[in-house]
């Protein structure tokens, strides 16, 4: 953010917004949790190339009369519980223990899509932190109560606008008929969609820090 004589000449904002312009005021993607500690991912062959045991993960709040009970209702009742690594708790914790924060990641490192239900707003640590470990978000593309959107029709913009290879869906019904595909797809051609998308996330990292760059050197330094 840059201020001159009291106003706000450059701004940038973690959720997307109307305000969101591209010239003086920008969206800055969520990114992993480093509140709670979520470590660089280094990518790597085995990462890339190894069979995961799960189908699928949720690890997180669920809330009542929420999509997330939605989402768990519809695995249980299709007998996906199984092949998806599952931990619902009732009450959200801002700080991760140890032994769960080594839960959730090793969720990530043995899933080959990574469930992301909204919450308060559609966005979520999630979505970047199942990317770091090359497990495809299945994103609920939806508006939300919360201010993410604020006048936008879609809160994922940005990623959309990169190209982010993901799985979108409005209605968790869909999942049974997208885990159904899962199963018969042969793990060359898993191997190839988590190289694409871990190749993605850092080209995705990259050009929004060149982003970054780019606009403040114009802000900063040209003007002056």
């Amino acid at each position: 953010m840059k201020r001159s004589g009291g106003f706000v000449d450059l701004l940038f904002l973690v959720y997307d917004s109307s305000w969101v312009n591209d010239k003086d005021v920008f969206q800055w993607p969520l990114g992993v949790a480093t509140y709670r500690h979520f470590p660089v991912v280094t990518p790597n062959t085995q990462m890339v190339s190894t069979v995961r045991p799960y189908i699928c993960n949720f690890l997180g709040t669920v809330y009542k009369n929420s999509s997330r009970e939605t989402l768990m209702g519809i695995l249980k009742q299709n007998g996906l519980e199984k092949q998806c690594l599952t931990n619902a708790r009732e009450k959200w914790l801002p700080q991760e223990t140890a032994e769960t924060s080594r839960q959730y990641q090793m969720a990530l490192a043995q899933s080959d899509l990574t469930l992301c239900p909204v919450g308060v707003n559609t966005e979520c640590y999630r979505v970047y932190e199942a990317c770091a470990y090359g497990s495809v978000p299945v994103v609920e593309d939806v508006l939300t109560p919360g201010a993410c959107a604020n006048g936008r029709s879609s809160p994922l913009r940005l990623l959309k606008d990169a190209g982010a290879p993901f799985i979108f869906l409005k209605d968790w019904k869909e999942l049974p008929a997208i885990l159904e595909k899962e199963r018969v797809m042969t793990q060359a051609k898993k191997t190839e969609r988590r190289m694409r998308l871990l190749e993605w996330y850092t080209g995705f990292r990259q050009q929004m820090k060149d982003k970054f760059t780019e606009v403040l050197e114009e802000s900063f330094f040209k003007l002056s």
